[in-house]
């Protein structure tokens, strides 16, 4: 995030506050806990991947013949997940790929994560949403025109993003389970007669989304500013790796709709 600092910075921080495991006795305050790290997570991925500049080459299948069509990045990102699922990365169900089907058994280090989730429910996934969301409307507002060279770095960048992305869009399978252990009768109704509306209405508290609105975008200007030697707040002139109101419309536009787009789905699963 230059990049090496905030990186490290970045690294820092999330080693000082590591998400544990989610309790079996899931709770909202878990949850909201691990969804504010998470925007940490995103705010410094996007600020990664910004060092670099668009890179067309790297989106473009056409020159890439041998990998059957797929750009750079498409084939970077499959690579790294055959290799992740090989070490066990998606066993943990917080943990999305964006293509499952090529995934080979694990073979790392096992370990028992808790049940969480409804059986029924555990397969709901918004990566392809994500995936278009990303390339097509969210990549282009917050890098700048131009081509230097690192095209494998930046399908690098571009993976993080993505999964960071993913995580946070999917513990809305978290929020919706521990929503219902807390309050079933207030949505078996709705999810009986199979009403999307109504479970939206349920799921949505406006004052909630705009605080975590404003979170992100102050979230972006103090980890994005350029730091200098002079003490100066906020103002016009402040420099940013990326802009803030970006942040923000991410999270207004793809990241809380589709969150909620997850908690649906995964409810109206919930009792089958």
């Amino acid at each position: 995030m230059a990049s090496t600092e905030h990186s490290t910075a970045a690294t820092s921080e999330m080693d000082e506050e590591k998400e544990a495991p989610p309790p079996q006795d899931l709770t909202l305050g878990w949850v909201r806990d691990a969804l504010i790290r998470q925007e940490d997570s995103i705010v410094f991925a996007l600020i990664e991947r910004a060092r670099f500049p668009y890179n067309a080459p790297a989106y473009d299948p056409c020159l890439l013949p041998q990998q059957g069509g797929r750009s750079l990045v498409e084939a970077f990102a499959r690579g790294a997940e055959v290799l992740q699922a090989k070490f066990g990365r998606y066993q943990n169900p917080e943990e999305v790929s964006f293509f499952p089907d090529d995934l080979p058994a694990p073979s790392g280090i096992p370990y028992n994560f808790p049940e969480v989730f409804h059986p029924a429910s555990a397969s709901v996934t918004a990566n392809n949403a994500i995936w278009n969301m990303y390339f097509n409307d969210l990549l282009p507002l917050f890098t700048v025109e131009g081509d230097d060279g690192n095209y494998t770095s930046t399908a690098a960048a571009d993976l993080v993003c993505l999964q960071a992305l993913s995580r946070r869009i999917h513990y809305g399978k978290y929020v919706a389970e521990v929503k219902f252990r807390d309050a079933p009768q207030d949505y078996m109704t709705a999810i009986c007669a199979k009403d999307r509306d109504a479970l939206m209405k349920l799921l949505t508290f406006e004052a909630v989304e705009e605080m975590v609105k404003r979170r992100v975008l102050k979230k972006a200007m103090v980890f994005g500013q350029t730091v200098t030697l002079e003490d100066k707040t906020f103002d016009d002139e402040t420099k940013y790796k990326v802009d803030p109101a970006v942040v923000a419309r991410l999270y207004d536009e793809w990241v809380i709709p589709l969150t909620k787009d997850i908690e649906v789905e995964y409810l109206l699963r919930r009792l089958d």
